[in-house]
């Protein structure tokens, strides 16, 4: 549920950002501004979420984060009602900062079950995402005009009421105990020993680059089909909201995938689904070549993601959990800050096939770490 609420708030201004930031900064370069202050914010909070919640507990910061969410909806609705590009950045670095304690949800869902079971246990917490993926678009849609001289005002206001509920579930949150996994796991190890584990390094290079690339990707593809290719901004909403229901659906049975086939042919598998992304979006403009990338971005991005989530699970030893979380998630949300950063002056500048062109190295890498890790061969990490 929890899930579901925050990407809700996620993916509606995901939708609307580029375009209204365009309009309100008045420099097309600035347009992505937001949307890259916010993936920013995430991945300078990664480790400061994981810190407090070490500290607080998972339910009380989970809340915390939350009430974040929702303040930075807040800001977002009063920056449409005075016209202020600088009100919304500050609106996005907040959700920003919400969404790096929302990261740690699927860790929060692997520490729940025995370990063959993580992988299945990540799939069904970003399953709540389908319902964001479809509740967000249909904000933006729906709510540009519900407040009069705001406009995306409603939309908003419903995004802050998205966190309001979140916080409101996790705060019921009863996380299993790990007190005796954490004493029965060991001495804690150096970090620059974990982080020099094959597991360690597929896990966070197959991730990195698949979120690098879908923060690329996503952030300029509203751009181009609704400002440049004059396609329609319903049309544009329903093309994100199909990619994200693309990035969650495929949780559905990526558990059992990776329980029957391994990580990292999964991890493999959804590389590939990367690179149908760019031939799909390099064979033309039109709205079915834009929707078949953004699909196969969704599908090739989860299957990295839940599969890279599943290895990292098996690097670390209870006890060093938050560490190594906090780490994972900085690298790959920092590749997706970078991606998001690029995209908007890459589309300005150079256009989707530019875009599209720029993410083969990033796909490439992802397939040469599979490959040099042979993460399926690789035993769990000894206790």
């Amino acid at each position: 549920m929890a899930q579901a609420a925050s990407v809700t708030g996620t993916v509606a201004i995901v939708t609307v950002g580029g375009i209204l930031g365009r309009g309100l900064a008045g420099n097309p370069a600035l347009a992505t501004l937001p949307l890259s202050m916010l993936i920013v914010a995430t991945a300078l909070s990664t480790i400061v979420a994981a810190s407090i919640m070490s500290r607080i507990g998972r339910p009380r910061g989970f809340a915390l984060g939350a009430a974040l969410g929702a303040a930075g909806a807040g800001c977002a609705w009063a920056a449409t009602a005075v016209g202020s590009f600088a009100l919304f950045c500050l609106g996005s670095m907040l959700i920003g900062c919400a969404t790096a304690f929302s990261q740690q949800y699927r860790f929060a869902a692997t520490e729940s079950v025995r370990a063959a079971a993580a992988p299945t246990a990540v799939a069904v917490v970003l399953t709540g995402s389908m319902a964001g993926a479809i509740v967000g678009p249909g904000l933006v849609a729906r709510g540009e005009y519900w407040i009069a001289g705001a406009q995306f005002g409603g939309s908003f206001a419903a995004m802050a009421a998205c966190y309001v509920l979140a916080g409101a579930v996790l705060l019921a949150l009863r996380p299993a105990s790990t007190k005796e996994r954490e004493e029965s796991g060991g001495d804690v190890r150096p970090l620059r020993t974990i982080t020099r584990s094959r597991l360690f390094i597929v896990a966070v290079v197959g991730a990195a680059m698949g979120q690098g690339v879908m923060a690329f990707m996503m952030t300029a593809a509203p751009l181009a089909m609704h400002v440049v290719d004059g396609h329609s901004l319903a049309t544009t909403a329903a093309v994100i909201q199909a990619h994200v229901l693309a990035m969650y659906a495929p949780s559905l049975v990526a558990g059992g995938l990776i329980t029957r086939f391994g990580a990292g042919r999964i991890m493999m598998a959804g590389a590939v689904l990367l690179g149908a992304t760019l031939a799909a979006g390099l064979a033309g403009r039109e709205v079915m070549h834009y929707g078949l990338a953004m699909v196969a971005l969704g599908f090739g991005w989860n299957f990295l993601y839940v599969g890279g989530t599943a290895l990292l699970a098996r690097s670390y030893r209870p006890a060093e959990r938050f560490r190594v979380q906090g780490l994972n998630d900085f690298i790959v949300l920092g590749c997706a800050a970078v991606g998001s950063l690029s995209a908007g002056a890459v589309m300005q500048l150079l256009g989707w096939d530019a875009v599209l062109y720029a993410s083969m190295p990033a796909i490439m890498l992802a397939m040469a770490a599979i490959i040099w890790a042979r993460p399926d061969r690789e035993s769990v990490v000894a206790g």
